[in-house]
């Protein structure tokens, strides 16, 4: 949950601007060589050398505002106006308009040459931003082909991902670009202040008339506010900042951001983290060598962890650092096997999966490859020939699946983060089984290309993590668009994005009530109503027969699609016998075409169902909160009766991606018996509403660790 902590801006229009720095961003807008360096497009779109000049006199004060905003821990967004390099995004009344003006001083037009490269293209030299103000690793640039900042853009699920409720302004110009990407962002819910004497323009006039507009009426817009004012609050708030330290201990990995900020003080090395974590892996070992399928020696994550500290000695380091994740085997690295547990179908992968290298490129330390039920089918953790994983909780219990070595490695300290798959509840189930975080983010959002498909209209990759804020953080890195993904699905949400703020937890949650629910899951839908949640009733037919749709319909055959019908026929004798069981008994069914059509309209209704019992539009709710699973079998429960044991854990898990949602699992406490074991719920939100469904889970986990006064 976000700080409570507000900073004020006492002296803005029309009255003080108070904002909570923990969901508060500052968008600096447009700060190009384009439009303040001298023979870019704004100096022509000045025409006077000596106006022109002026406006660069805000850089300083920018420069410094940015310096505060890192330091308080504001999130940074860069945009930068320009156009792809054959124009195809430009329409012709932006190109023409001006230079076509009779009368006017326009010579030149966009995607002309100029001093510094083609006016307003990007990767020209003059495209770029200033040298005063260079984004850090980390911080998000939007490239937008127009004034505004939507349009075209990832603006808008970029700030709903990051829980961001009010905005601050800076950049050029003033009466353009600022202005009307404020105009938007007051439209889609975000209370919003420029910062004035951060901003500047080629007509004065225009720049004191466009300011009066935004704060006209009462605030019409928004506020109006000065640096002087920023710097005094901000002083305040890092005054009442209290300092990061969580207890470290040498079983567990420290959160990242606290990693990351001991590395950037000298008070961590990546070498030194590097060989605590391989000490722990093998002492793990003993006590479960079945988690792990592949491992990267000591000595090369230790070269990898030298070259990321040369690389950026003395320079701002990206926003993962030397920290250490590892992967599902069912997840490609360049040069490096990829098994899904199946060694028939095992290859060595020729390329580094998209999300991966992201990854990479944010400075994560890759440790290996992680054991799974074989082929991503099933939910327990239990179908590998490489051993079966048990709950870091018990020896007895299984530790879930598919991506059961990912949730254990994570649980038990030996990586930061793992990415698993989830197609019905592998990324879920197995972080219920092992106390962490497991997020499902909305299918299609995240590059799924370099994974071995289990069933390529459902899957998608998940993040386990031992916290929401981890999740969050590796989440930030790996949502980004890939235009390859042939099922990227691109719904965006005005309404769902952000942390609950204290203003607004009354009658926020929303919440479903099931028989089925355990008396450990009824005191947590008490927790959730006292911070202000409001129990509900809602129909769950559409998500129920949805579940049914998986393995009892025709969808089941995509699975035969993914892996190969010939491969399957091929090689049935040497896949582990309960995933030889779900398989032949698929090619066994006698499956009709027409079955297949009257699958995926029942498939579309329920869906369209779903998503409608989410839209707050018209009467749903916001999150619908279900046990991640009604039981944790023992692993001789599962090894007795793997299939109807398997669709029982998957009761509450199955639904997710066949009706569309994101959803995301955290511990909500222990079941007391004769073994201790966690305890997961999950909150479910509809396609796109991942940042909603993220805050409103992390009120409920700051709850149980008493942050939250109710």
């Amino acid at each position: 949950m976000a700080s409570t902590t507000k900073m004020s801006l006492s002296n803005a229009r029309p009255y003080a601007f108070n904002f909570p720095p923990a969901t508060t961003a500052l968008i600096i807008i447009d700060m190009q060589r384009d439009f303040v360096d001298p023979d870019g497009f704004g100096s022509i779109q000045c025409g006077n050398p000596e106006i022109f000049s002026a406006v660069r006199s805000i850089v300083p004060t920018i420069q410094k505002v940015l310096h505060a905003s890192r330091a308080i821990g504001l999130h940074v967004f860069h945009t930068r106006e320009g156009h792809r390099s054959d124009l195809s995004d430009l329409p012709a009344t932006k190109k023409l308009r001006q230079v076509s003006a009779p009368n006017g001083h326009h010579t030149m037009g966009i995607g002309d040459q100029g001093p510094m490269g083609r006016l307003l293209v990007r990767g020209e030299w003059g495209h770029d931003i200033i040298d005063e103000l260079k984004p850090l690793p980390g911080e998000v640039i939007i490239d937008k082909p127009g004034k505004g900042s939507f349009w075209g853009t990832e603006l808008h699920r970029g700030l709903l991902a990051r829980g961001i409720t009010h905005l601050l302004f800076a950049g050029v110009t003033t009466e353009c670009c600022v202005t009307t990407t404020l105009r938007e962002c007051n439209d889609r819910g975000f209370e919003c202040c420029i910062l004035s004497d951060c901003t500047g323009g080629f007509d004065q006039q225009m720049v004191t008339t466009s300011l009066d507009i935004i704060c006209g009426h009462d605030g019409l817009f928004g506020y109006i506010g000065s640096s002087s004012d920023f710097f005094a609050s901000a002083s305040i708030s890092q005054d009442l900042t209290p300092p990061t330290t969580p207890p470290a201990s040498e079983d567990s990995l420290l959160p990242i951001a606290e990693l990351q900020r001991r590395y950037k003080t000298g008070l961590a090395d990546p070498e030194v983290v590097v060989n605590s974590l391989f000490d722990r892996i093998e002492k793990y070992k003993k006590l479960d060598d079945a988690v792990w399928i592949s491992l990267q020696s000591r000595s090369e994550v230790l070269v990898a962890a030298r070259a990321l500290s040369r690389k950026y000695a003395g320079k701002a380091v990206p926003p993962l650092f030397a920290i250490p994740f590892a992967l599902k085997d069912n997840i490609d690295v360049q040069g490096i096997s990829t098994t899904a547990t199946c060694e028939p179908f095992a290859y060595i992968a020729k390329s580094t999966a998209p999300a991966v290298q992201r990854l990479l490129d944010a400075g994560a330390l890759y440790i290996g490859k992680l054991n799974m039920d074989q082929l991503a089918t099933g939910l327990s953790g239990c179908r590998s020939p490489y051993g079966t994983p048990h709950s870091v909780y018990s020896s007895e219990h299984i530790s879930g699946g598919s991506s059961s070595g990912s949730a254990v490695a994570v649980a038990a300290g030996l990586v930061s983060f793992a990415l698993g798959t989830d197609t019905a509840g592998s990324g879920r189930v197995p972080a219920a089984f092992n106390g962490i975080v497991g997020f499902k983010p909305t299918k299609g959002t995240i590059s799924a290309r370099g994974m071995v498909p289990a069933c390529k209209s459902l899957d998608t990759l998940s993040v386990m993590a031992p916290s929401l804020n981890d999740a969050r953080r590796v989440w930030y890195i790996i949502d980004k668009h890939d235009p390859w993904m042939p099922t990227r699905n691109r719904r965006y949400h005005s309404r769902y994005g952000s942390k609950i703020s204290e203003g607004q937890r009354k009658e926020v949650l929303h919440l479903l009530f099931h028989q089925q629910m355990s008396s450990q899951l009824v005191r947590r839908m008490q927790r959730l109503r006292s911070c202000g949640g409001r129990l509900v009733e809602v129909d769950y037919a559409p998500f129920s027969k949805a579940s049914d749709l998986l393995y009892d319909a025709s969808l089941v055959h995509e699975r035969i699609a993914c892996i190969g019908h010939d491969f399957l026929l091929k090689n049935m004798e040497r896949l582990h016998p309960t995933t030889k069981t779900l398989f032949q008994k698929a090619l066994d069914s006698k499956l009709e075409a027409w079955q297949v059509f009257r699958d995926q309209a029942l498939q579309a209704e329920y869906t369209r169902q779903a998503q409608r019992t989410f839209d707050t539009l018209e009467g749903g709710i916001d999150v619908l909160v279900v046990p991640s699973a009604p039981c944790h079998p023992t692993i001789k429960e599962m090894e007795e009766e793997p299939l109807k044991l398997n669709a029982k854990v998957g009761t509450f898990t199955h639904a997710g991606n066949v009706v569309d949602l994101c959803g995301v699992s955290v511990n909500a406490g222990f079941v007391e018996g004769k073994t201790r074991l966690p305890f997961g719920v999950t909150f479910l939100g509809g396609s796109g509403m991942d940042g909603k469904v993220l805050g409103i889970a992390e009120v409920f986990e700051q709850s149980l660790k008493g942050g939250l006064k109710v």
